[in-house]
């Protein structure tokens, strides 16, 4: 029998739930871990804010939120703009310490990042160990695939549609109080036997491989299809 290898990714990738209500405190702890996880002390971090359309007051306020963790600058690495500076986006991306996706809309952040041409370019970096990690829609444009629908009352109108695929799982973030309505989804229309992650508010998930997760910060429910 031929043997399947599980794909191990470069570095673990880190998931975070915001979601309403979180309290600074909590946020600034969940960073922390996440910097503790890649070994940094006072990291330079790249602030991708594609899900937010570049939103300055979400950037200004997860901006103080990840200084106060302990980060040493975050530098914003501009994707509204229509003509983005390749020279200039490729400079600040390789002079940080890690690359964080920040939240809002899924669907939107993922079609400006193609638009822009920053995948291949985020490809690249994760291939040559650069860590990434992310929160609330970030997290989810992190990992394989997210679900649209063309009618939001029809279901049978939903598709899926690929993320960045950094972190080989199918999960959602802060949906506890909707019973994960939309991962449901989206494992129904994946292979019968794909397996989600429910991160709950302020719980963070840190995915190593496919089949190697690990909680932190609150419970992650694990979501299986039948």
């Amino acid at each position: 029998m031929k043997r399947v290898m599980k794909r191990i990714i470069a570095k673990p990738v880190c998931l975070i739930a915001g979601g309403p209500g979180i309290s600074f405190s909590k946020l600034r702890i969940l960073f922390r871990k996440v910097f503790k996880v890649y070994g940094l002390v006072s990291p330079k971090i790249a602030y991708i804010g594609a899900a937010s359309a570049d939103n300055p007051r979400f950037f200004k306020w997860l901006k103080d939120m990840l200084i106060g963790a302990g980060a040493r600058d975050v530098v914003l690495v501009p994707v509204v703009r229509t003509r983005t500076d390749f020279g200039q986006t490729k400079d600040v991306l390789c002079d940080v310490d890690v690359v964080f996706i920040s939240g809002g809309d899924v669907e939107k952040g993922m079609q400006l990042l193609k638009a822009r041409r920053l995948v291949p370019v985020l490809k690249k970096l994760f291939a040559k160990g650069v860590p990434f990690f992310g929160l609330s829609a970030g997290s989810i444009m992190l990992s394989k695939s997210w679900v649209k629908w063309s009618d939001s009352d029809d279901d049978s109108t939903a598709e899926r549609f690929p993320c960045l695929g950094f972190a080989p799982v199918f999960c959602d973030t802060h949906g506890e109080d909707e019973d994960w309505e939309e991962l449901r989804v989206l494992l129904k229309l994946a292979k019968r036997t794909a397996v989600g992650y429910g991160i709950t508010t302020s719980a963070g998930l840190i995915v190593m491989s496919e089949s190697r997760v690990k909680a932190f910060g609150g419970p992650v429910h694990r979501l299986k299809i039948n």
